[in-house]
């Protein structure tokens, strides 16, 4: 029997606009993207529920993972999540939930997503989030949204997701969230008044100074280090610091022209931002650069990069906030 909550196909599924093919970065990181995604396909703009992107800040080590508010969600689509008891196997409760007109985001091996074909699928072992919307045992299929677009998984794969076969009673259980749909709102009903009134909340509590600088600092500490280390740790490295700060920022400019489009006059910061966005993702081949022991200039190209981002929130504090 099959259980889904939207009858979606993958042949046919039209990704949001932010996962085009002409982005600077196609991909943000997997909290963020399913939950695109998953908004769109229930009929939402996302769009609405991004000021998460104008709160993230570089954490010491890396660039914040950034991912879409809870209580940003409940308040303007009426979706609601929490983490699931996992007592039964994973199979029982997403046939459960999804029978309820639930969704599950669930912790898995991306192993075996087909979806990662060329980059991990049958080949590296790497934890990513998914959320089911699809189930069908007899046929052995999930349909699920990752990263860039909504697919579905069956055969040995939906096996080894799902952890059908003999149980290794070792292998702890997934991280799973139920996604409660029951009071979902009509899309008609989200408010501009209240997608800016989280945003204003977002913006106050933005970083207290400028991440860019602390950034460049501990790349350049780190600089030693990388160059002992291979290209697979560089990409790790790069994600977790360059890549996310750029793709946070790409979306922080999306969601700047949305403000812009239902305020009247779209403001300079998303001009900014996407300067911050295309400037990282040219620092990245920079900086794999010297990892290599080639000789680049990065002060120049973060001094910039510090200056989009404090134009950007000059501009939005003085349009929208304190």
């Amino acid at each position: 029997m099959r259980h889904e909550i939207l009858p979606l196909d993958p042949a046919t599924y039209r990704p949001h606009q932010v996962h085009g093919e002409l982005r600077v970065f196609q991909e943000t990181n997997c909290a963020a993207d399913l939950w695109i995604e998953a908004l769109h396909a229930l009929g939402f703009d996302p769009m609405a529920a991004m000021g998460f992107t104008l709160s993230c800040d570089f954490d010491g080590d890396q660039w914040r993972m950034f991912k879409f508010a809870a209580e940003d969600l409940r308040v303007l689509f009426g979706v609601e999540f929490d983490e699931l008891n996992v007592w039964r196997a994973l199979s029982d409760h997403v046939v459960e939930e999804l029978s309820l007109r639930r969704m599950l985001t669930i912790d898995v091996d991306a192993w075996y997503l087909p979806d990662t074909a060329g980059l991990t699928y049958h080949c590296a072992h790497q934890k990513t989030t998914i959320m089911a919307q699809m189930i069908d045992l007899e046929d052995r299929q999930l349909g699920y949204f990752h990263n860039t677009s909504y697919h579905e998984v069956g055969g040995d794969d939906f096996d080894a997701l799902l952890g059908l076969g003999a149980s290794d009673p070792a292998v702890l259980p997934p991280y799973v969230e139920s996604v409660r749909l029951d009071g979902v709102r009509d899309p008609a009903d989200v408010r501009f008044e209240a997608a800016l009134e989280l945003a204003r909340g977002h913006l106050a509590r933005r970083p207290a100074t400028n991440p860019l600088p602390r950034m460049h600092k501990r790349l350049e500490e780190d600089m030693a280090w990388l160059r002992t280390e291979d290209l697979e740790v560089f990409h790790r490295y790069a994600f977790g610091t360059l890549r996310q700060c750029g793709a946070n920022a790409e979306l922080a400019a999306d969601f700047v022209e949305w403000l812009g489009r239902h305020d009247g006059v779209v403001p300079a910061a998303a001009g900014h931002f996407r300067s911050l966005a295309e400037g990282m993702k040219s620092l990245e081949f920079l900086v794999a650069r010297a990892t290599r022991g080639r000789s680049v200039d990065l002060a120049g190209p973060f001094g910039a990069l510090a200056d989009s981002w404090e134009w950007a929130m000059a501009d939005l504090t003085g349009r929208y906030g304190p």
